[in-house]
């Protein structure tokens, strides 16, 4: 049986992992939080925080549920403790496409990250469709890249991974700068601010005469809608006259080049943002 040291285990990401750890029957997890707010959250579950060196003497796999801007200074601290063969496993690209991780010869970093129920999914439970995030109800995809160590690791990693995330529907393996890619370069970088930039167009309408709640349905049925037709699920074609509009668009929203932010030493760069952030 694995010993898992779960690092921030009473914070927000933490007690989101801690819900699928504590009756799991194949792992024994140590529960490490420095707070009083997190011990007490811990608390509500019925379990208490181990001294941090205390866990780390005896884990086989550390879990950072912990900020990006806080991995680098941790990790410095933990990782001259961990026994030879651990595996070091990270919830986010950014540190390890970083390079902010500790330089150990004898340990493993694997990295995991949720890919967050999709949109067009098949769940009926009304709980279900209201898990947002995921690891609760909703069924979620998952990707999973061995940054550091031997092959045997990734298969072990993967296992956890698919227990903290659950439930999964698929893992995908993936390098740790194709993850970077996938976020924060695609999600966040790209699609978090079309987003953004849609939610103040809709403000803005409103703010010149329409309807909020009118705004609002509009637009969350036609968002639906088109990522449909975009992406092939609905098996329809854009209209002309949309296509039309778009296509003006295009060059009065967007510059030329806007596809920099994809490029490789952009999203390092950006991941050195992330996890420098005070």
């Amino acid at each position: 049986m694995n010993t898992i040291a779960l690092m921030g285990a009473g914070g927000k990401m933490g007690l989101r992992i801690t819900r699928n750890l504590k009756d799991n029957p194949d792992y024994k997890t140590l529960y490490v939080e420095i707070s009083d707010a997190g011990k007490a959250s811990l608390a509500e579950f019925g379990l208490s925080a181990t001294p941090q060196d205390e866990a780390l003497k005896q884990a086989d796999v550390v879990i950072l549920g912990v900020p990006d801007r806080l991995i680098g200074k941790i990790c410095k601290d933990i990782v001259p403790k961990l026994k030879s063969g651990t595996i070091v496993m990270g919830l986010d690209p950014a540190a390890g496409f970083a390079g902010t991780l500790p330089e150990r010869k004898d340990i493993s970093y694997f990295i995991s990250h949720p890919g967050h129920p999709p949109l067009f999914g098949e769940e009926t439970d009304i709980e279900a469709q209201r898990d947002w995030f995921g690891g609760v109800k909703a069924k979620q995809p998952i990707v999973c890249s061995l940054h550091q160590g031997p092959e045997k690791d990734y298969a072990n990693g993967e296992a956890i991974a698919r227990v903290i995330f659950a439930p999964v529907s698929r893992a995908h393996r993936v390098t740790t700068e194709q993850m970077a890619l996938l976020e924060p370069a695609l999600v966040e970088t790209l699609g978090l601010t079309c987003f953004m930039v849609i939610r103040e167009a809709m403000e803005e309408i409103v703010r010149m005469g329409v309807p909020q709640q009118a705004a609002f349905d509009f637009l969350m049925g036609h968002i639906r809608t088109t990522i449909a037709i975009v992406f092939d699920y609905a098996g329809a074609p854009v209209s002309d006259g949309a296509k039309l509009a778009a296509t003006k668009a295009m060059e009065q929203i967007f510059q030329p080049d806007w596809k920099k932010v994809l490029k490789i030493e952009n999203v390092k760069q950006s991941v050195k943002d992330i996890t420098s952030a005070i």
